[in-house]
This record gives structure tokens, sequence and C-alpha cells, in this order.
């Protein structure tokens, strides 16, 4: 234990994400967790599906969550958030922002820094960001945000992203001497 009583694990940004789903959901099993991870989170923070059964165990182990396992059946484990793991969950929503930047883990534009010819790449990558931003748009317009201004300024983000890699894949299918010139 902490000197405040909390338990002393480090939390990770995985830690954060268990704890805020099961916060707003009440309990779930990790497989719960990965559906519900795909339903929104998933879009801007990427996870590993082990993670998601990893995790809920060692938040419990540490008294972030509760555990409790089903006698019968399938003896799925379902995991609630404890007071410190709330305590926990809402330091870090307090803790302010930070200076930190997002890679871009892009497997197409790591191929074109290697010197795959971009053009072929750009056409099926404007493809594939203009059907995630129908997706977004579609998100859009039939989901209710009232009360959730979080997941509007998220999915915002997520909308303004596409646009702007369509953009840029799309100056990518010019041929060669027509492509924008390197900063």
């Amino acid at each position: 234990m902490a000197s405040n009583g909390r338990p002393s694990i480090r939390l990770t940004p995985t830690s954060y994400i268990v704890l805020g789903m099961l916060a707003e959901c009440g309990e779930a099993t990790p497989y719960e967790l990965k559906a519900l991870c795909g339903d929104g989170i998933g879009n801007l923070w990427s996870l590993q599906h082990t993670q998601l059964y990893a995790e809920p165990e060692r938040l419990a182990a540490a008294g972030y969550l509760t555990e409790t396992q089903e006698d019968g059946g399938r003896r799925r484990k379902l995991y609630r958030v404890t007071e410190a793991g709330r305590a926990a969950f809402e330091d870090w929503l307090a803790s302010g922002p930070t200076d930190d930047l997002p890679e871009i883990r892009d497997i197409n534009l790591l191929k074109v820094f290697f010197g795959a010819d971009p053009g072929p790449i750009a056409v099926r990558q404007v493809q594939a960001h203009q059907a995630k931003l129908h997706e977004y748009m579609e998100v859009q317009r039939t989901h209710d945000f009232t009360g959730r201004p979080g997941k509007a300024i998220a999915l915002r983000a997520g909308l303004r992203y596409e646009q702007q890699f369509i953009r840029f894949w799309e100056s990518l299918t010019m041929e060669p001497a027509d492509r924008e010139p390197a900063d």
C-alpha cells in the first residue's frame, strides 16, 4: 500500500481505460470490455485484446476492482470498480493535460518512408479513410451525445482526422511531378 492508503501499482493508459469503462457500465467481463472498446474507444486508442483480459485481473489483485466468478457455466469473471479504483480514475481525470503527442503508427506511411511508390498506396488509403469517415458520420447521425460531451468531442476529432488524411493521401495520388514538395 502507498502512504495514501491506495494500492501501489503503476497505472497505465490501459488501466484507466478499464477503470473508466467499468465506471460507466457498472460491471463487465473481459469479453464485454473488449466489445465496449470496439464500439468507441478502440477508434482513438489501440489495445490488444489480451490487455483487456490481463488488466482487470491485475487491477483486482491491487484492489482497484472487485472480481467475482460465476459458479457454473463458463465461469466468467465479472469486474467492478472499487472506491480505490474510482478515486484513482478521478485523480487521473483531474490531473490535467500533458505535453504528450500521439504517434502516427501507419504501416502505409512507413512503406512510403522507406521508398514504396506512394501512388498506389495513396489510392487505397483514400478509400479506407473515406470508409472510416462515413462510419463516423453514421455514428454522429444515429447516436445521442446529450450529457456526453467528451464522446462528442472525440468523435469530432475522428471526423477531422479522417478528413485531413483523405486530403493528405489524395495529394499523393497525383502524378509524381504534381505532388506537393517535401517541407
